[in-house]
């Protein structure tokens, strides 16, 4: 007896109605959207005419994240959506330089611009401000004039730096308490924390002060700890971090180590996440450090070590190691913007300034080294990519991860960059013929590295594909660092140029440029569409031909072993 097998029906996906097309694609990511749309007519039809697939392209496109549940949700269709958030990109490659506000600020040297505020601390007296710069009728504000010492536990304590994140509501200080004879010592340093606009302990946050750990190495009782040096405190979503350096001396030895600790701070006041190291105190400021997302760490170093920090009961689990380019670059800083990335637990906050934040695995970071002065301008995918170097034992080199994922400008300063999502910001030498290492004006450069930056530039910018060289020479060995991560430039009006001072600082952030030109005058630049939000259908799909090989896709293509 011979059993007939039943068949089922197969349904084909070109057989469905238009609306369970769209619905089924739009689970994919945007480049497999485009993938299917371009080998399929149906599909592709079902594209065209679909606002929503569309704005999911854009957004990955741009390397953004969509902000669920704002209250432009029920105010604006899905396509004044799509064409705001193209008119947004195109406004960059043609924004005038010349058309600015100024602000009237204090004069101090130790300030900021973070989420549209300016914050400033004042060390010697010991006091903070922050205030909402030009602020937007939507924006989530905070205005507080005020000193650190009411937010700490000891009044008498001795204040080290100041964290504001206006995102979270947040200001942490550290400080150290002092002995009878007004003497202190990093034994007795804390982290206190608070809400920015009402001063009181931090809602959010398990208790209000962030106790250290000891430093692995420095238990031993015939060890002292003298010379406290240099300290760095950063935040990232729920975890804060503290850099610090200092001398430890004992009856036999004399070293300098550093310690970096790491607290999530809605959680526990106590860590055990500490990270610790010897170093020579020449190099003591070429050692600085970023979060990458909620659960990377990168340590700059003579490399860049990235440390998963999942786990606050242990220590940071290193995850890879990245060489530079040969012996010459020290790392002097670190730039990375986290001003527009989704981090905050705050989203009712965020929710009223924008429908999209930036993606934290796709962003960019600068690093500046000296010497030579080179900016090294990275996207962060490669963070977050590590099967690609499966097999590799040992530290990566530099020609396996950084000629596809860097690209490299001479620099005289590092006050020359600003990075903010995608973008950069950079001053370069206004006449060719004088020394990239000694200008006197400088003109400024966008540059765009979104993927999708090409497609969007409407002839307005110039497209750099083709590799870039430098030749670095120095009285031992002489070097070439080619590099190719594509982008979009579109140099600044020629008729105004900056003399050195004309931007002692300079930011730039989702719809802004700031210029702080050494006095008491903040210049901002806003970055608006000039045409208003168009609600007609968009009829002409982005083709993955025309899109800019920097999608995930091709890194993997290109890191193949």
């Amino acid at each position: 007896m011979i059993l007939q097998q039943e068949t089922k029906p197969t349904v084909e996906l070109q057989s469905l109605a238009e609306e369970l097309q769209s619905y089924i694609l739009s689970f994919l990511s945007y480049q497999d959207i485009l993938r299917c749309t371009s080998v399929c007519k149906s599909l592709r039809q079902t594209y065209i005419s679909c606002s929503e697939l569309q704005y999911i392209v854009e957004l990955g496109g741009q390397r953004l994240l969509p902000v669920p549940n704002t209250f432009h949700d029920s105010r604006t269709s899905i396509s004044k959506c799509l064409q705001l958030l193209r008119d947004n990109a195109h406004a960059w490659f043609k924004f005038d330089i010349h058309s600015f506000e100024t602000v009237s600020i204090p004069v101090d040297n130790n300030m900021w611009v973070v989420n549209g505020h300016l914050g400033m601390w004042e060390r010697h007296g010991d006091s903070t401000t922050i205030f909402p710069i030009i602020p937007k009728p939507s924006q989530y504000t905070i205005e507080r004039d005020w000193s650190p010492m009411s937010l700490r536990s000891d009044p008498n304590a001795y204040g080290f730096d100041v964290l504001m994140d206006p995102a979270q509501n947040l200001i942490a200080v550290v400080y150290a308490t002092v002995d009878d004879h007004s003497h202190w010592d990093d034994e007795r340093i804390y982290i206190d924390l608070g809400t920015l606009d009402g001063g009181g302990i931090h809602p959010q946050a398990v208790g209000r002060t962030l106790f250290r750990s000891e430093l692995p190495g420095t238990q031993n009782g015939n060890r002292t700890s003298i010379n406290l040096g240099q300290l760095k405190l950063k935040c990232f979503g729920r975890h804060i971090a503290l850099w610090h350096s200092r001398q430890i001396t004992s009856e036999y030895l004399d070293e300098r180590i550093w310690g970096l600790q790491i607290w999530d701070w809605q959680h526990s006041t106590t860590s055990s996440s500490v990270l610790s190291a010897t170093i020579n105190i020449v190099r003591e400021e070429t050692i600085d450090f970023c979060f990458l997302g909620n659960d990377r760490l990168l340590v700059f170093n003579d490399d860049m070590k990235l440390y998963l920090i999942e786990d606050m009961s242990q220590a940071p689990q290193l995850l890879a190691c990245f060489l530079l380019p040969g012996s010459l670059m020290r790392p002097r800083k670190c730039i990375y913007s986290t001003d527009d990335i989704a981090h905050s637990s705050r989203l009712q906050i965020l929710a009223q300034q924008t429908m999209w934040t930036s993606d934290p695995e796709h962003q960019l970071l600068s690093v500046v080294t000296s010497p030579p002065s080179l900016i090294f301008i990275i996207s962060t995918r490669i963070f977050f990519h590590l099967d690609l170097f499966e097999g590799m034992p040992g530290a990566i080199p530099w020609k396996n991860w950084g000629p596809l994922n860097a690209r490299v400008f001479q620099s005289p300063s590092r006050r020359n960059i600003s990075v903010g999502g995608n973008r950069v910001l950079l001053a370069f030498p206004a006449d060719d013929t004088v020394s990239v290492w000694s200008p006197k004006k400088y003109r400024l450069r966008v540059m765009d590295f979104s993927p999708l930056a090409v497609e969007r530039r409407q002839g307005l910018g110039r497209v750099v594909k083709e590799p870039s060289t430098i030749e670095i020479t120095t009285l031992q060995t002489r070097e070439s660092l080619t590099t190719s991560l594509p982008y979009v430039e579109v140099v600044l009006d020629h008729d105004r140029i900056f003399g050195y001072r004309g931007f002692e600082k300079m930011w730039i952030d989702r719809d802004r440029i700031y210029f702080y030109h050494g006095s008491n005058q903040l210049e901002v630049i806003e970055i608006t569409p000039r045409t208003a939000v168009s609600a007609k259908p968009i009829t002409s799909p982005i083709s993955p031909s025309n899109v800019v090989p920097t999608t995930d896709h091709s890194i993997w293509t290109s890191f193949r072993m």
